[in-house]
């Protein structure tokens, strides 16, 4: 029997959670496993990812083939490293919090205060019926030519 470890779906459909699971290579990708190992949420921000460290080494040293999404995730925190004898990965980065918006946004509206009024003035109706009357005359002396 090959074992495999892979990712089991959970969740509504457009916020997926997984569990990295060992199950047999012939159960369904949700079906039934032999043991639970770690989570996987890859709609948090940042990604949660949680793999029991013992298990996954015992697994992989009794010869459980992990799925290519799962041995990206063994990769990231260092499990597959372990088993390969290889030197350990850096630790994850976690992003910086993001500055507040608002207090950002009234930062910048201090600095570059209003000074006067727009750039372009509205045209005013006579203006237009002025400018049309006098694109009218042009157009007509350009017809008579």
């Amino acid at each position: 029997m090959a074992v495999k470890i892979k990712l089991k779906r959970l969740g509504k459909i457009r916020s997926p959670h997984y569990r990295i699971v060992v199950a047999d290579s012939r159960t369904r990708r949700d079906g039934r496993a032999i043991e639970e190992i770690g989570l996987y949420h890859p709609v948090q921000n940042p990604s949660r990812i949680e793999v029991n460290s013992e298990r996954a080494q015992y697994w992989l040293s009794v010869g459980a083939q992990p799925t290519e999404p799962v041995l990206a995730i063994l990769k990231l925190t260092g499990d597959w490293q372990a088993h390969k004898g290889l030197p350990a990965p850096a630790p994850l980065l976690q992003p910086e919090p993001k500055a507040d918006k608002r207090a950002l946004f009234e930062s910048l509206g201090d600095a570059t205060e209003a000074k006067g009024e727009a750039i372009t003035q509205k045209a005013k109706k006579s203006d237009k019926k002025a400018d049309e009357a006098a694109d009218a005359a042009a157009s007509a002396e350009s017809t008579e030519a």
